[in-house]
């Protein structure tokens, strides 16, 4: 079983512009100092692109993980998909998605993801894991999203 969430980030940047600051391993370290996250392995700096990968070393609850993930699609400017290949999950599946309109862009992120515990885990899974990650996008999307234009998360 998977647990799913959408994370929607509003902003007066141009869509270009969002989809290359989503890419960029430089900004996602910014955003995630809270956590060490450092790009240890693969593209360690700059953008990524389709084909390649980042393996990611950080710590979450106290404990140092690893995380390689691969951009698996994408179709610039409007949407780019990384999967984990090797990490601390069975499956995980991140679509970012990017729309603009005359007043700026729209990002949505959907996140799936399994964790490796069985039936008792399921729990853990959703109402820990799931509500842990949600709010490491959504302070991602904030720093995303005010470095270039206002903030609007829903």
């Amino acid at each position: 079983m998977a647990v799913y969430f959408k994370c929607t980030t509003r902003t007066s940047m141009p869509k270009l512009e969002l989809f290359d600051l989503a890419r960029s391993i430089d900004v996602h370290k910014d955003s995630m100092a809270g956590s060490r996250e450092e790009a240890v392995n693969g593209v360690t700096s700059g953008l990524i692109a389709l084909g390649e990968e980042v393996t990611w070393r950080a710590w979450h609850f106290g404990v140092p993980l690893r995380m390689t993930s691969r951009i698996t699609e994408m179709q610039s400017p409007d949407y780019f998909v990384d999967e984990q290949v090797k990490g601390p999950f069975r499956r995980f599946r991140h679509v970012h998605e990017f729309s603009e309109d005359s007043s700026g862009t729209t990002m949505v992120d959907r996140i799936e993801f399994a964790a490796p515990f069985g039936p008792l885990g399921r729990l853990v899974e959703k109402l820990v894991l799931g509500r842990y990650l949600k709010q490491l996008i959504e302070a991602r999307n904030r720093h995303l999203a005010g470095t270039g234009g206002k903030k609007e998360l829903t």
